[in-house]
């Protein structure tokens, strides 16, 4: 089955309410394919590496978390970016990317769909009162060591992560994914035992260490694939349209 492309964009842009979000880029239609879509390849971030596979399976559509057109970056069409269009525009593929709204769904969203993964029971926002703030907090059913949370981050994740370990048990979770290592003082301030994110920073180590909890960065990339993903099958079932998730691996 196919449907037209504006169809497929009106209905993500419904869903996740990105016209109310205030972003650091466009979210929605950013490249504009051909007009009908059969095929969606996911993926985190619209690397070369992505376009590739997509190219590779044919995609009509790529849907991604992370994809161009920054505040601030250089408008000029050269280089790493000419490419990455070029391979696009060759193939008639359309780019459709969501950011902070992807962050924030409270279906569909990054840190939902990473508290199921890791079995954390979702409570609210990380800065109470404001339902909007990306960073989510939660409890586990039962307290944990850091280093048994640590090793269920790492099967979950596939990767292992990093751990500042506190002195306590944990079962009260702050959480954001991706580059969300400075919302560790608003964690601290919301009571939790371990704060979790993608990155790190240099003066993370001691926020968490003077402030007794503990810290788990897992990466940027592997915290983020659960999103595009849930958003992708929302779709294909929505439509009745292929989907495919392509992994790119990213250490970061």
């Amino acid at each position: 089955m196919a449907i037209a492309l504006s169809t497929l964009v009106e209905e993500a842009d419904r869903y996740l309410d990105a016209a109310r979000i205030n972003d650091y880029c466009p979210n929605g239609l950013q490249v504009e394919g051909r007009p009908q879509v059969r095929r969606i390849v996911s993926g985190v971030t619209a690397s070369q590496a992505l376009l590739d596979a997509a190219v590779e399976a044919d995609a009509d559509v790529v849907l991604v978390h992370h994809g161009y057109f920054w505040k601030g970056e250089n408008p000029c069409i050269t280089g790493m970016k000419q490419r990455r269009l070029k391979t696009l525009l060759a193939h008639d593929i359309s780019l459709l990317a969501y950011h902070l709204p992807l962050d924030v769904h409270p279906e569909v969203g990054n840190n939902v769909q990473l508290a199921r993964q890791l079995d954390i029971e979702v409570e609210g926002p990380l800065e109470p009162g404001n339902p909007r703030t990306v960073g989510l907090v939660g409890s586990l059913a039962e307290p944990l060591s850091p280093r048994d949370f640590a090793r269920r981050v790492q099967g979950v994740l596939g990767r292992e992560p990093l751990l500042v370990e506190g002195p306590g048990m944990i079962q009260r979770i702050g959480w954001c994914t991706g580059g969300g290592q400075g919302y560790i003082d608003t964690a601290i301030a919301a009571g939790v035992d371990l704060y979790l994110t993608g990155e790190a920073s240099e003066q993370t180590f001691h926020s968490a260490r003077e402030n007794g909890v503990s810290f788990i960065a897992a990466g940027h990339h592997a915290t983020e694939r659960y999103g595009v993903q849930a958003l992708g099958e929302y779709l294909a079932r929505r439509f009745a349209l292929e989907h495919l998730f392509i992994d790119c691996p990213n250490p970061v």
